[in-house]
């Protein structure tokens, strides 16, 4: 008998990428052109009644833009003009708008880039701590950086580590001098370090000294110790403020506790009353397993980070030569009076700890899942509270791959301080990143005027149900670049890429939704031209969400890029926007080209 085999091949041709304008952006060009051509007076015509750029704003326009600078004079082709659309001077949202909000109210009225564990360098358990991801959360606007602070092996000096975990330490001054180092770099506002306490009262003087002896006269100490309201960021430019318990806080028998890292490695740690050493190996395999499925170009950046960390010099031993046993137990002056924000811990009743001193401002502390509980019960109590007080919101301890929580939720409520791990990504990091893209990306958004009127009848509730201010309406016309950012085979290794986009608005309940276009197959420059409309009943608080997926018949879709824009910064008209890698990190080539007008009810 015979054996035959059949063989089948498929070839698929690759489709030459067009750099041609979409059906819909030549019919705008030839409303606004003459003869083929679209001259300066046409052009001012169009950035008038399209962008909506009045007076000034058009010359400002022109003036600001090199590309319609030089060709103001002779007039833009169509190919000219698709190319101006697509450029960063016509961005949706600017990269760099300024600051324009009111930054004289106090701190509790912001919204703050807030960091949770800032110091870690990947998951809750075994990961390394270091000085590179807070530098790293400075460069990008962070403003409120977390450390843990434990007594080392011999209890005479102090390390920064998550505690009871297998995470490996970095030292405190290390931190610090980082801190000092990028703390200003991208945003002259106040920089809050919040400091998880777990140390002898010796120790605490110690900490005191490096703080005092690192940042000298940036370090804000306040002149009350219980002051009756917060200072504004205005006030502490290029300050340096501390946010912890005060000492009183913590009974002696508690500060002897160290560290899983500097006792014995028999001991075993345990997150919720349980034991997970049993699964730390196999969440260092799944680990490994994800990294190898990240995106590539992360690798390098990564390689850099841990060589920086394995590279850490000893630093000078005068933080080191302290006896462990010297002090009298009794909590230092000098480290009390550092704290320029004292903190506190929900304990017991919720009733309680949201009670209104009129005399003195606090910061408390809520896990995700008691802020869930409170903004059930106790919603309008969180937000008269947050009008005077600073709410911090931090990941439940369950959160070991360094996952994180949506944000609105806080937001919504008031809580200045919402708290992301910046180890890895997804969207509510995105959403985090989205936000404080606001504001010239200094790191403090004011909150809206509905979170701050304390008028008893007219607090906001975001559970009532409120009217539509406004409508946004999208349109998503086409995208490019990603065939300059990526090797023709990364999407699919037999064809093209089949793109589709996800749009929509992450706020309040209501206004939540996402929208999705048609699946552009075998293309590189999709042209999707849909339409979306969203209604908004709290604009103030509203994200406009992008994501871009190759679709994928046999697996998981891929990711192809996403950004997160402030509704109430964004520039109606035909814009540009930029999207971002899952870390958040700017593409250099992709871009959609989207159009923005409001409706206003």
């Amino acid at each position: 008998m015979t054996t035959y085999r059949v063989c089948f091949f498929f070839r698929r041709h690759y489709r030459a990428a067009s750099g041609e304008a979409p059906e819909a952006i030549q019919e705008v060009f030839g409303q606004y052109s003459e003869g083929g051509v679209m001259r300066e007076q046409e052009l001012r015509r169009f950035m008038k009644e399209v962008q909506g750029e009045s007076g000034a704003g058009v010359n400002d326009a022109i003036k600001e833009s090199k590309y319609l600078k030089e060709l103001q004079k002779k007039g833009l082709s169509v190919d000219e003009f698709y190319r101006y659309l697509f450029s960063d001077d016509n961005a949706a949202h600017p990269s760099s708008p300024g600051v324009y909000q009111d930054m004289t109210a106090p701190l509790s009225h912001y919204f703050i880039y807030t960091g949770h564990n800032s110091y870690l360098t990947g998951n809750q358990l075994c990961s390394d701590s270091s000085d590179v991801p807070i530098i790293k959360a400075l460069r990008r606007g962070v403003r409120v950086i977390e450390l843990d602070l434990w007594p080392n092996k011999r209890n005479n000096n102090v390390k920064v580590l998550h505690g009871r975990t297998l995470t490996h330490p970095v030292k405190f001054i290390k931190c610090l001098r980082s801190i000092k180092e990028y703390a200003f770099k991208s945003s002259p506002y106040p920089v809050i370090i919040t400091l998880e306490d777990h140390l002898t009262p010796n120790l605490q003087a110690k900490a005191a000294k490096m703080l005092t002896e690192t940042f000298g006269k940036i370090l804000y100490t306040p002149m009350l110790e219980s002051p009756e309201v917060f200072p504004s960021p205005e006030e502490l430019k290029m300050r340096i403020m501390i946010s912890t318990k005060p000492p009183k806080e913590y009974p002696e028998s508690k500060t002897k506790m160290t560290s899983l890292a500097t006792t014995t490695s028999h001991k075993v740690p345990t997150i919720c009353g349980r034991l997970f050493y049993p699964i730390t190996k196999f969440f260092i395999k799944e680990k490994e397993h994800e990294g190898q499925k990240a995106d590539e170009e992360a690798s390098s950046e990564e390689a850099s980070d841990h060589e920086a960390i394995t590279n850490d010099h000893e630093l000078n031993e005068h933080y080191q030569e302290e006896d462990p046993e010297e002090g009298n137990g009794k909590p230092p002056i000098e480290y009390k009076r550092l704290i320029a924000i004292a903190a506190k811990k929900l304990q017991g009743d919720l009733t309680e700890a949201l009670k209104i001193d009129p005399h003195k401002v606090t910061r408390l502390s809520l896990s995700e899942q008691a802020l869930e509980k409170a903004a059930s019960s106790h919603g309008t109590e969180l937000i008269r509270f947050t009008q005077r007080n600073l709410l911090r919101i931090f990941p439940k301890g369950t959160r070991i791959t360094s996952s994180n929580y949506k944000p609105l939720l806080g937001w919504m409520h008031g809580a200045q301080m919402v708290a992301l791990n910046m180890q890895g990504y997804g969207q509510p990091l995105w959403l985090l990143h989205g936000m404080f893209k606001a504001n010239g990306g200094c790191g403090y958004v004011k909150k809206p005027d509905i979170l701050l009127n304390d008028n008893p009848d007219q607090l906001f509730d975001p559970k009532a149900t409120l009217l539509p201010m406004k409508t946004l309406k999208v349109t998503v016309y086409t995208g490019d670049g990603w065939r300059f950012d990526y090797h023709k085979s990364h999407f699919d290794t037999c064809s093209p890429p089949d793109f589709y986009a996800r749009v929509g608005i992450a706020g309040v309940p209501v206004d939540t939704t996402m929208e999705k276009t048609q699946t552009i197959k075998d293309c590189w420059t999709p042209v999707w031209d849909a339409d979306f409309e969203f209604k908004l009943t709290v604009p103030e608080l509203a994200l406009l969400c992008i994501e871009v997926f190759e679709h994928d018949v046999s697996d998981q879709d891929d990711f192809a890029g996403q950004t997160c824009l402030p509704v109430w910064e964004l520039r109606t008209g035909i814009r540009s926007v930029s999207l971002c890698d899952r870390k958040g990190r700017t593409l250099k080539s992709v871009k959609l080209l989207m159009r923005f007008d409001f409706i206003f009810h």
